[in-house]
């Protein structure tokens, strides 16, 4: 008997929304020294993020500590940041938690708090199953009326959301966007072809690589010390400078690989480095631990030389 496999979705043949822009800096959450919820250093942070090419910032995503945070302090960080960069920017919040009702909950708050959009991603440790996941998603984009993004990073929840799913969840109105680290191009660009939805990838090697295919742009921690680097990219490719776009990609191996595959969180070689350059970080809150000396050594030394080379 002779099976074949289901033909793909055809290409679309219009231009792909970018709901949230295209340049997203997932912004990590500055402390006191003390460990308090420093509002002033982020308000600052974002002025500088905006100004230097951001056309978003996600907030209390786990780049910026989420799990530490109280629900009271991310609606405090979505107000002060919303205030901050006013319509320069979209402020998407990070509501995604293991129990749908509290993600719901963090939804509704973040919208009473200015929010322009949500960012939730798959209920990590539990491992649902697909049909829960999507019942999951459903839920939180039924009970509020801001856009949501769905972040996909398998590695860090232990469950992947199935292009399959994908696919299904993109027909509810208000699922517009995924923020991909599944590291599956092929996955990713059944779902392009199918849908509407608006790809940002959230792994810093592959700004390029998921733009080229059709993706909307970069949700980046690495941003958070060099936006206006990893905005040249995609200008650079937008303007038809391939050549271009792919030197600068790669001109940011050395400091994407410290910052984020050097055996730390990115949350604390990013705050190591910010607090070097005397920009809004401060401390990380337990259990992690702030970056040693010879770490942020050779941060700067990355950072310094990629500002020396660039052009």
């Amino acid at each position: 008997m002779t099976t074949t496999s289901p033909p793909l979705p055809r290409p679309r043949s219009r231009p792909r929304p970018r709901p949230f822009g295209r340049a997203l800096c997932a912004m990590v959450t500055p402390f006191t020294d003390e460990g308090l919820l420093d509002l002033d250093g982020a308000r600052r942070l974002a002025e500088r993020l905006v100004s230097e090419g951001c056309d978003g910032l996600v907030l209390s995503g786990t780049t910026g500590e989420s799990p530490t945070l109280t629900d009271t302090e991310r609606s405090a960080l979505v107000r002060a940041v919303a205030e901050a960069v006013g319509d320069r920017a979209t402020v998407v919040a990070g509501i995604g938690t293991a129990d749908t009702r509290h993600s719901v909950q963090l939804a509704l708050e973040a919208e009473k708090a200015g929010a322009d959009g949500l960012l939730a991603v798959t209920p990590y440790y539990s491992r649902p199953p697909q049909d829960a996941v999507e019942a999951h998603f459903r839920a939180i984009a039924d009970a509020c009326g801001l856009p949501l993004a769905l972040y996909d990073i398998p590695g860090r929840t232990g469950t992947r959301i199935e292009p399959e799913t994908m696919l299904r969840l993109a027909e509810h109105p208000r699922i517009v966007a995924v923020k991909d680290c599944a590291y599956d191009l092929l996955g990713t660009q059944k779902v392009l072809a199918g849908t509407e939805l608006a790809y940002y990838t959230g792994c810093d090697e592959y700004v390029l690589a998921l733009y080229a295919i059709g993706g909307a742009g970069y949700i980046s921690t690495v941003a958070n010390v060099i936006p206006r680097h990893f905005r040249s990219i995609i200008d650079a490719f937008d303007g038809g400078d391939t050549d271009e776009a792919a030197r600068l990609q790669q001109l940011a191996i050395p400091l994407t690989e410290l910052m984020m595959a050097s055996g730390l969180p990115g949350t604390v070689t990013t705050k190591g480095l910010l607090n070097a350059l005397g920009l809004p970080g401060g401390t990380v809150r337990a259990p992690l631990r702030p970056a040693d000396r010879r770490t942020v050594d050779g941060l700067l030394t990355a950072y310094r030389e990629l500002t020396r080379t660039k052009n």
